[in-house]
């Protein structure tokens, strides 16, 4: 085995514990500004959709319009207020079924 993964191991073991120790060192006193506050409630929603994004329109055998599918069903599951679960289910199910129509016609 190649000694330089062991490096890359210990550099991306020592890059998470200082993203993780860092605000606990450098941030003694509680968090009063409210655009502070609302900026880091978003940033892990943010950053989970730029990361799957691009997944849920290329990951679907047949092509982005199944992709396309499953997302304007999660949108409109989410925006009735639906819970996580039942969003997951109705882009799964619209998935499903456009990959079935797409697979009949084509």
């Amino acid at each position: 085995m190649n000694h330089s993964v062991y490096v890359y191991i210990l550099v991306m073991a020592g890059v998470t514990y200082l993203i993780r120790m860092l605000p606990l060192v450098l941030f003694k006193k509680e968090i009063t500004s409210p655009f502070v506050k609302s900026f880091l409630f978003y940033v892990p929603y943010a950053c989970l959709a730029a990361m799957t994004f691009p997944a849920i329109l290329t990951a679907p055998s047949s092509g982005m319009i199944a992709g396309a599918a499953g997302l304007g069903a999660a949108l409109i599951a989410a925006y009735r207020e639906k819970s996580l679960l039942t969003v997951a289910l109705c882009a799964c199910v619209a998935v499903f079924v456009a990959e079935q129509i797409l697979g009949f016609l084509g």
